[in-house]
């Protein structure tokens, strides 16, 4: 049975989230149904408090363990976005739950979600998916700001479009609904970054991806030692294609949802994960995938190092109903482990009711070879460059899946980068 009660006593965290709403909710954006979906929200909070590992969906996160503490909010928002992760980009950003001044690009319309909030546009949006959905109540109770975003159908954006959550310090709860118009076509940088201090973030996206659209979504994570709870909710439409990367590089506590529903037919789905993991962070990726209608695909790989004490998690659901016929969906999970200490959970599973279908789900776990290591120790090449090149070896075929060489550029500078530091 998936239900918690909040009967045993609060802690910190949870005592926090609830008592501070009182205070907090005159600052709050909202018309009355607004509100009533807050008030929702975090009813639901305290009936069910923060979820922990007896709840099946966060076995391999106990949230309500791992979560110490919650600063307070800091409403100090930076002037400027950061610099973009490509040149030329076009960025739409926020800092600490505030929208900043930007401009879209031709074809792309903006509008800051707490407009959207204080007129009730979005108030149909503002529901959870059940009682263990605490990204959502929090998300929900707290939001504050975001951007709506509308791709004109037919658009084709020559330049990426970057979203940039950044969040220095404090709270911040940010929604970014996003609508692509039917045969449009795209490249979105979702960029979740902060400082080194305490925070702790919400982020919520709804995508809506019209027919015959083509979309590249890459979600780039670098949070310092922050924590951040984050949920991508997705539709595709009639032969509609949408590519995810998830590239986690840092945080110190980490949960990112992925909810897809392929729901028009000959529509493709394409998850690629990057799990780079270190120190004693904790990293949860977990996805559902519904297949709705026949003839479609949707294909999930997942790669993780694990280093120190780290400890990551990859929960995949792929849900194929009776009516889909002709589903292609395959799902793996692979994990390089460089530490005794460390340690990664990985939870494929299939859940079929079609009987005319090609499905299927796979796990490994591995150490570094250490014949390919002595191979090129012998030849000359220094212990820790030539575990660099073992594991970048391990990464960059995900990311070389990518057409677009800039972008594989900038996500192979990450992942140097990240090397730099933990190889």
């Amino acid at each position: 049975m998936n239900i918690q009660t909040a009967a045993r006593p609060r802690t910190p965290a949870e005592t926090v989230l609830i008592d501070r709403f009182a205070d907090r909710i005159g600052e709050l954006a909202g018309n009355g149904d607004v509100i009533t979906a807050r008030d929702a929200a975090l009813e639901q909070l305290k009936l069910n408090g923060l979820p922990s590992r007896r709840i099946e969906s966060w076995h391999y996160t106990d949230f309500r363990t791992l979560l110490k503490g919650v600063p307070a909010f800091d409403n100090a928002a930076g002037e400027q976005p950061r610099a973009p992760l490509i040149a030329g980009s076009s960025v739409i950003a926020t800092s600490n739950g505030v929208a900043l001044a930007s401009r879209a690009p031709e074809g792309v319309s903006l509008r800051a979600v707490r407009d959207a909030l204080a007129d009730g546009t979005i108030a149909g949006q503002l529901g959870t998916r059940g009682c263990d959905d605490a990204i959502g109540q929090i998300n929900v109770a707290y939001v504050s700001d975001g951007w709506l975003v509308s791709i004109a159908e037919g658009a084709e954006l020559e330049a990426p479009l970057e979203i940039q959550n950044v969040q220095k310090s404090g709270q911040g709860h940010t929604r970014f609904p996003v609508e692509i118009g039917a045969n449009a076509k795209a490249t979105i940088i979702e960029r979740q970054t902060g400082g080194e201090g305490d925070a702790f973030s919400t982020t919520v996206s709804h995508v809506k991806v019209g027919d015959g659209a083509e979309i590249i979504w890459v979600i780039l994570r670098d949070f310092g030692q922050s924590t951040q709870l984050a949920q991508f909710n997705a539709t595709l439409g009639k032969g509609a294609k949408l590519t995810l990367y998830v590239v986690n590089a840092g945080g110190k506590l980490i949960r990112q949802e992925v909810h897809v529903n392929v729901e028009g037919e000959d529509s493709d789905f394409e998850l690629r994960g990057l799990n780079l993991l270190a120190d004693d962070s904790h990293t949860d990726v977990t996805m559902t995938v519904g297949h709705l209608v026949e003839n479609t695909r949707s294909s999930e790989i997942v790669r993780n190092v694990v280093k120190d004490r780290a400890r990551g998690a990859f929960q995949g659901m792929i849900r194929v109903a009776q009516i889909a016929q002709k589903t292609d969906a395959r799902m793996a999970c692979n994990t390089l482990l460089l530490s005794d200490e460390g340690e990664f959970d990985a939870k494929p599973e299939l859940e079929i009711f079609a009987d005319d279908v090609a499905c299927g789900h796979g796990a490994t776990v591995a150490e570094l070879s250490k014949d390919y290591l002595f191979y090129l120790m012998a030849r000359g090449i220094p212990e820790n460059e030539a575990r660099g090149l073992l594991i970048k070896a391990f990464i960059a075929e995900i990311i070389e899946e990518l057409e677009d060489e800039t972008l594989v550029e900038a996500l192979e500078n990450v992942l140097s980068d990240w090397l730099a530091v933990h190889a």
